[in-house]
This record gives structure tokens, sequence and C-alpha cells, in this order.
């Protein structure tokens, strides 16, 4: 959406109570709308000494749901929309994401003054503008066609399922919905309109225990005409490590390392179709992984198929690698082979991950949107100074004429901290590398909650210099951010200040524990102090004379490799090296790559001279880095 439009100078395009409405140009299908014909009548009509809008241009549309002539009818006009305005879109910026870099560039560059939608969020913490309900019910809707094009068990109409039944083979037909939010809530309004009966995840197993389908007397029961809901949350995805701990789910979202995957025990073996509806990032175990699934494709479990509304390519269903096309929603993977195919016949899980469903349901959803929309739209277009807008629109607010507001001035500090960005500029001769370096391990709400802007500043104030080693974002307003920083200054104690600062900014009620514990709960971040690393430190001769272990994967054999490699330096071993490899050796640096890097750290922990990274073999780069690092020291083995 595009607010303040007209021809005169910049400064009085903001204010004059002008809204427009962009056409919708990214995806062919894409046909929603942020205010339908019906709002822009309301706001026309009112007065704007009370809606604030005086004009609504709208740009001209072959495909919005809505006609173009409805728009006229009610006053608006239809003319293209000019740059150097106010814009309030899904804009995907405020969390630096890199693809989404050369947008706001062209937003500052251009003047303009940018509200993000994701940004606008209620005294309750959660967003106000979404599509999470008809995300989940288009899913589902599309996801039962497709199931009942490839499996004939399944009647389409959900009374032919009452009288006649399903077959007793693939009885019971069990659909597992993740997590309790919108996109849940708006599949399991779908679903409710078949026969059904909902069961809690730990009465699954007596649905199989039970008889298949059939009493005694020879009739059927109730399970052969109906299909069963199941609702699983974290509390069913996962146990703690440690048996005498129960699950916490405040301990989980910070401490996930503590905690072991096992809805592929617990839920998966009585699943039919999993409907997945949760958000999920890296740091959490997986929901299911392909390994997972290939054994119990062959213990004969019954899950024919995904609907995966999230749309996380390869995340918490590790073998779902693809994102899908309204007019073209399914591909099959077949786990025992781990193909892909494209066609819906033959052996294998049938899967759905379309990233825009809730355009299926077009007019709703602008409706719905529009009626959330329309309450402050007016105050975006008659806004003439940020200062007087209501506080959760002033917070939305990225860009106010061409320059970053100040919630949200971190973000070109992220860039600049960008690992491809710092390799540019070693290359260049130049190297932000200081003498003491540490890293330093942030999670919790950073963004949304504007805490990273608390950190980056504590370290820059102190004297010190950051670079940004990972950063996995939280894609909505529940979801946490994880942050991995390395730290740098060149005076010892000016990094034990940044050290103390932080944790005092973690935790400011116990400043022994770098852990947290939460000063509010949507303000909490855990804190992690890795081991303090000096550069061009002088070394012995005999330190000098290193040998470098890369050892990819990080399964049982690889712990105890690494320790004996680690432990070279005892007698011991070196009469070992010694004896099969030749020469004196003092010290062996252990590398343990891992594609998921907590699995690495699990294998390496305890173990002060093993260090634990992530690795996608697959990825041609990174592989070549570590390979080069490990070959430029006097010895180098690869495992």
């Amino acid at each position: 959406m595009n607010s303040n439009g007209g021809d005169k100078e910049k400064k009085k395009k903001l204010g004059n109570g002008v809204v427009g409405i962009l056409a919708e140009t990214v995806n062919k299908w894409e046909r929603r709308t942020p205010l339908t014909p019906s709002h822009c009548a309301r706001l026309l009509h009112g007065g704007k000494d009370r809606t604030g809008v005086s004009r609504i241009v709208v740009q001209p549309s072959a495909k919005r749901i809505h006609h173009d002539a409805l728009y006229e009818d009610v006053g608006c006009e239809l003319e293209m929309i000019l740059p150097e305005r106010a814009y309030a879109f899904f804009s995907h910026t405020h969390k630096a994401q890199k693809e989404n870099m050369p947008l706001l560039d062209k937003i500052l560059s251009e003047r303009v003054t940018l509200y993000d939608y994701e940004l606008i969020v209620g005294d309750h913490g959660k967003r106000l503008l979404a599509f999470g309900q008809y995300a989940g019910r288009a899913g589902l809707v599309d996801f039962l066609h497709g199931l009942g094009q490839t499996k004939a068990a399944v009647i389409s109409v959900g009374e032919e399922i009452a009288s006649q039944g399903l077959p007793l083979g693939i009885c019971p037909l069990v659909f597992v919905f993740t997590g309790t939010g919108n996109v849940s809530l708006g599949a399991q309004e779908i679903f409710k309109l078949l026969p059904h009966t909902f069961v809690e995840p730990s009465k699954l197993p007596e649905l199989f225990v039970r008889d298949k389908g059939v009493s005694q007397n020879g009739k059927s029961t109730k399970r052969v005409h109906h299909v069963y809901g199941c609702i699983s949350t974290s509390q069913d995805m996962v146990e703690h490590q440690d048996p005498s701990n129960s699950f916490d789910k405040a301990d989980y979202y910070v401490h996930p390392e503590h905690y072991n995957p096992v809805f592929h025990e617990k839920i998966a073996p009585y699943t039919s179709v999993l409907v997945n509806c949760m958000y999920w990032e890296k740091r959490f175990p997986r929901l299911l992984s392909t390994k997972q699934l290939q054994d119990l494709t062959a213990k004969g479990c019954p899950l024919v198929g995904i609907c995966d509304i999230t749309c996380d390519i390869g995340g918490s269903i590790e073998f779902v690698n693809r994102a899908t096309l309204i007019d073209s929603p399914f591909f099959r993977f077949n786990p025992m082979n781990n193909s892909y195919y494209q066609d819906m016949d033959g052996n294998g899980l049938l899967c759905m991950a379309v990233d825009i469903l809730p355009t299926e349901f077009a007019k709703e959803a602008s409706q719905h949107f529009g009626d959330i929309l329309s309450e402050f739209v007016g105050s975006l277009a008659s806004m003439t100074e940020i200062e007087n807008l209501p506080t959760h629109l002033k917070r939305a607010c990225i860009s106010y004429r061409g320059e970053l507001t100040s919630l949200y001035e971190y973000i070109p500090r992220m860039r600049k901290s960008d690992p491809e960005e710092t390799q540019d500029n070693i290359t260049n001769g130049a190297s932000n590398q200081r003498t003491y370096n540490i890293l330093v391990s942030l999670s919790g709400h950073l963004f949304d909650k504007f805490l990273i802007n608390e950190a980056l500043d504590m370290i820059e104030a102190a004297g010190g210099s950051f670079h940004l080693a990972k950063c996995e974002i939280g894609q909505s307003a529940d979801a946490e951010s994880y942050s991995e920083l390395e730290v740098g200054a060149d005076d010892r104690k000016v990094l034990d200040q940044i050290i103390d600062s932080l944790t005092r900014l973690a935790n400011p009620d116990d400043e022994e524990d770098y852990i947290i514990s939460p000063r509010k709960e949507t303000n909490k971040i855990s804190l992690k102090i890795g081991k303090v690393q000096q550069e061009n430190e002088e070394k012995p001769e005999e330190m000098t004379k290193r040998s470098a272990v890369l050892i990819l994967g990080a399964g049982r054999v690889c712990r105890p490799a690494a320790e004996f490699l680690a432990s070279v330096r005892n007698i011991s071993s070196q009469q070992w090296y010694k004896t099969y490899l030749g020469g004196e050796q003092r010290d062996v640096h252990v590398i343990v790559a891992s594609l998921y890097l907590k699995d690495a750290k699990e294998t390496v922990e305890g173990m002060s001279e093993v260090e634990a990274v992530q690795l996608d073999v697959s990825d041609n780069e990174s592989l070549l880095k570590y390979v080069s690092e490990v070959c430029s020291l006097r010895f180098s083995v690869l495992f």
C-alpha cells in the first residue's frame, strides 16, 4: 500500500490524506488487496476530518480480486502510483535480511517513508495484520483434494465418509496438526467439516491397539466412519535429556540443546497425515528428519502425506526441500530410495508446500486484512510528523523520509558485519580483526524488542568491534532470534568491560550468571560467552609445529576420534604419533564439522582443543575453505 500521493514538494507529500493501492506484480497468483472497495467507500465517504483520508488512488490491475470499476464506483481514482511517497507493505527488511537489502537501499535513496505490516503489533505483543487462518484453510483444502486424487480411500464429501465409511486398511486415519496458532486453527476449521474425533497425543497408541474397525458382532465401529485429529505442541515433540526434569516451555525456548527429539517415536508412528503449522528455527530439534522417516517407513508407519503449510524449506521437516506452486502444489518423496517425483502415482509420501496459500481465499483474506488496516490507514495517510503517530505505528516505521528511524539504526551495522562484505575488506587489505576476540551467542526477541540495538551499542561504546558470524531470524512475533557475534578489542580490559555489560543486559538480577533469568516474559535474552582468543601471540617454536585434522560428520565414532587426536600432547599419544606417523608432534588442532552446529558442539563438549563448526559438504566454497585451512598447516588429515 502506498500513501500520500500528489505532485508537491517532498515534505508536503506526507500527511496530505492520499492513500494509494499498488497492483501486485511479484506472483502471478497473487490477487489479494489491502483495502476492498467497501473499505475505500467508508474511508472516503466518512470525511477526512474523521477518517484522515481525502483521496484513494488505485493502480490498475487485471487480476486483483475486485475489479477496477468497483473502486471507481466508490470514488477511487485509477492511475499509476508515483515514487517518493510513504509505503506500507511486508518488506522483510527489519532484520537485515540479505536478499531484501537492495529493496531497502532503493527505499532510502528515494527518500521513502516505509511502514512494515509485520511490525504493527497490538498491546498483547502479537501482529495485528496477518493471514494465518487463511493459509491453514487453503492448505488443508488443497491437500485433501490431492489426497483424494491419489488415495481412493478418502471420500471427498464428508457425508459419504459418515454413511459408507473408510476402508479398514487405512483406519484409523489420523491427521496430526502441529502448533496452536492461527495457521493451525485455520487448518482445523476445514478438518472439522469431516466426521471427526479429536484425541490427545497420549491416546494415539490406543487407536492402533484396539480392533481395526470391526466390532465382535461384525458391525463397523465409529473409527471406520470418522477421521481422527490430534494437536501436537512442543511438549509432545521433545523431552529433556535429564529424565528427572520434566518439559518446561520457557527453558526449552532458551536452551533447546538440553532436549532430545521424540516426535518420531511418540507421534509420527500413528500419523496418517502431518499438517505442519508451527514455526521452527535451526537451533531447535527437527520435527522429522529424512533418516527418521526412512526408519518409520521400514516399520510400516501409516504416514501417507505431508501438508507443510509453513513452507519452511529444509526446516522442521528435513525432506521438504522445495516450495510448490498453486497450479502444481504437490511432489512425491520416496524415503526408501531418497528420490523425488513430480507425479502423484507410485510409492512415497505426497508432499505440499505452497508459500502464498492465503491468496486462494483472496476475497475473504482481503476483507479480513482491510477490516484491520482501515482502522489506522487514516493515521498513516494524514501523518506529517512521525512523532504524532500512535506508538504501535511509530514502531512499525523503518524509514522516515529516506532515513532509518532510531529503532532500526542497527541495520547498517548488521550489514557491515556480513561475512561476505568482511571478506571483501580483507581482500582489499583491510581487516577488523582485533588482538582479543571472543564469540558471544545471543538468543531471544533480539529484533522485535530491539535488544540487538542495546547489545551493539554496548560493544561500540566501549571501543570494541563486532562481526556477525551467524544469525537465525525468528519469523513471527512469538519466535525468538539467535545471533553469534565475534566481539573484538585491542585491550583485554575493554573486552572484559564489554562482557560485563552484555552480562548485565542479559541478567540484571544476577551478574555472576551468564545465563539469563527473564526480566519480562517478552524481553528475555539468553547470553553465552565463549573463550577469549588472542591474535598474534608469540608462541614457542614447538607450538608452531601443529597439525590439523578436519572430521566431517558428528556421528558416534567422531567423539572418541576427536578425544584421541586432541590428546596427542600427552606422552603415550606422542609415542603413538612418533611410531606410526614419524617425528615429534606437540599439538593437533581438531575441527569437527557437521551440517548441524548443535550436533558438532555436542560431540566436542568438554574438549578445549577441539573446534565445532557448521559445514554443508555440498557447499563447495565452504568445504574448500576448511580443507584449505587444515592443509595450510604442517600436517593435515581429513576424515
